[in-house]
């Protein structure tokens, strides 16, 4: 376990390299880094980032996908079939008016898109929670992009530093929430696991189609993922349990695809009644 002064430090050093859009070395590179200490380095940024005034909102699931992690740079494969979760904060949640936006890339680090399912649970879900519990603690559901970004060199880094590092989270834009139905909830595994989403990208006045994901990629659907956090978060004595009011993002759905200023992003879902968005980045 790091010492208190080591975790503030590498906080410190994470808090500034974003606040000035930086690359960082890994922070592994530097010295042994556990998984432990990694959350005890971001339970440390969220300390900080709350007495700065801003607000957890909610929490991102990360490393979801039932896929080969290499791509995404990881270089401890022993650890990356485990999912991780990070805090979001009130200042890196937009909502995209009818499902349209623009949004900025000003600051962002090597910036890429995923296309994901945003819940919001409301009411928090009992400790030994089973499948169906989690489901009927959810209020609504919502697609959205996460925009992740990477302070490390070519997108490669330790599971740990991807912890530390904020999850890799930039941005997430959410679409319109469904408040869901009794029925819906008690069916929600069911109707997610039939369905899929397009992902598309235009640089001009043609669309290209990149990638086609399906619900079974991730941890079964993001009704698992959710579950898997919930149980995974009795497991760390520092961390809070999933509250009433919180957003959880459950995973990409396709690859992270780099993004780049001047380009429109465009999903579109099948098998269920999400509408996909629409967001140009600038």
């Amino acid at each position: 376990m790091l010492m208190s002064s080591q975790a503030s430090r590498h906080a410190h050093a994470l808090l500034d390299a974003r606040a000035e859009s930086r690359m960082l070395p890994l922070l592994s590179a530097q010295e042994p880094l556990s998984i432990p200490d990694a959350y005890q380095i971001a339970e440390r940024i969220a300390a900080i980032r709350t007495a700065q005034g801003e607000t957890q909102v909610g929490r991102k699931i990360g490393f979801a996908v039932h896929k080969d992690l290499d791509r995404y740079g990881i270089t401890d494969g022993s650890e990356s079939n485990t999912p991780i979760w990070a805090p979001i904060f009130d200042t890196t949640v937009r909502y995209a008016q009818d499902n349209h936006g623009i949004q900025s890339l000003y600051g962002a680090l090597q910036p890429r898109i995923e296309p994901e399912i945003i819940f919001k649970l409301g009411s928090a879900p009992p400790p030994n929670a089973t499948l169906d519990q989690i489901a009927d603690c959810i209020e609504w559901m919502a697609h959205g992009f996460e925009i992740v970004v990477c302070p490390f060199v070519n997108w490669e880094f330790t599971v740990a530093d991807v912890i530390a590092g904020f999850g890799l989270h930039g941005m997430l834009i959410i679409g319109e929430p469904h408040v869901l139905s009794a029925a819906t909830r008690r069916n929600l595994a069911v109707l997610l696991a039939s369905s899929s989403v397009s992902l598309s990208c235009s640089s001009d006045q043609h669309a290209i189609l990149l990638a086609a994901g399906f619900c079974n990629d991730l941890l079964d659907s993001p009704l698992h993922a959710l579950l898997q956090l919930q149980r995974l978060l009795k497991t760390q004595p520092g961390a809070a349990p999933l509250r009433a009011g919180e957003i959880i993002t459950t995973g990409t759905w396709t690859d992270a695809y780099p993004i780049q200023a001047g380009q429109t992003w465009i999903t579109a879902f099948s098998g269920i009644a999400l509408q996909g968005l629409t967001v140009g980045f600038v």
